[in-house]
């Protein structure tokens, strides 16, 4: 029996497949379809690190597609850490735990 699926996947799944005995067909995306299926990937991860509670598994994914889409939209790692530091150093992170109940608009 055959399932559809119609999501990105990691490289190595077709291997995987192949060394169980199971048919499956896959095609190489488009860059922008590529760009798109990652951002869709990401919501996919977001969820999966809800459900699990924050499952360093879970983060794990979430993590390489958030640096595979960083690649595919053309910026580097260093790029990223880059602006992730200076909102880091202008709006800080989360360490301190605030959440923020209400205030004026």
């Amino acid at each position: 029996m055959r399932k559809t699926y119609n999501k990105l996947v990691r490289d190595r799944i077709p291997e995987l497949m192949d060394a169980a005995g199971k048919a499956y067909t896959v095609r190489e995306l488009r860059d922008e379809e590529y760009a798109a299926q990652l951002i869709a990937k990401l919501h996919e991860e977001a969820s999966e690190v809800s459900e699990s509670g924050g499952d360093i598994e879970e983060l794990a994914d979430t993590l390489e597609v958030i640096r595979a889409l960083c690649v595919a939209k053309g910026y580097t790692l260093e790029e990223l850490e880059d602006v992730r530091g200076q909102k880091a150093e202008t709006r800080g992170g989360f360490q301190r735990r605030l959440f923020l109940v209400d205030g004026e608009v």
